[in-house]
């Protein structure tokens, strides 16, 4: 009798695991009834840490919509956006910054800091912010899993940090910027 008993939950376990295998996914798809705000959809967990947020003046917006623009013509969905923009609100505010003298970092210019010598391109180029957006891009697509990995890790894989943890700061005014921005 033990033995029937043990077999029967084996396979009301059996059913209960294979039930959830298959309707995970499709319920995973499902359109629940009090739908997230969409910064949260282009989020994959709760930021990391304490968040900072800054306000923005016309040329920071006018950036974000660039970074976003570039992200759309690279065909990324919006998670790549919202990590660019993170990364370029750790590196330069938003700002597109020229050479900055003793106060600079090497010869990192541009909204990502990238650096000439690092071969990111020209200053001319790193300076134009659609193409050291499609920089960063171009670089970000090479990180294995950057879709589903924290924030940080996937900003640090490409711009290597000497804060690697800074970028995860940024992540909710980044999703929420995205979220304000991508459709417009």
């Amino acid at each position: 009798m033990n033995t029937i008993i043990r077999k029967s939950m084996l396979s009301v376990a059996g059913l209960a695991f294979a039930g959830g295998v298959f309707a995970g996914p499709i319920a995973a798809h499902a359109n629940p009834v009090d739908a997230k705000p969409a910064a949260v959809a282009v989020q994959t967990a709760k930021p990391q840490g304490e968040q900072s947020r800054i306000p923005l003046n016309d040329e920071q917006i006018a950036n974000v919509k660039a970074i976003i623009a570039a992200t759309k013509k690279a065909g990324l969905p919006e998670r790549a956006a919202v990590i660019s923009i993170a990364t370029s609100f750790q590196e330069s505010k938003l700002e597109n910054l020229g050479h900055l003298g003793d106060r600079n970092d090497h010869d990192s210019l541009g909204l990502f800091q990238q650096r000439p010598s690092s071969g990111w391109g020209t200053p001319e180029q790193i300076t134009n912010p659609e193409y050291s957006t499609t920089a960063f891009l171009k670089g970000l697509k090479q990180v294995d899993g950057w879709q589903d990995m924290p924030l940080t890790k996937a900003a640090q894989t490409v711009q290597v940090s000497a804060y690697p943890d800074a970028y995860a700061q940024w992540e909710q005014q980044a999703a929420d910027l995205v979220a304000q921005h991508w459709n417009s």
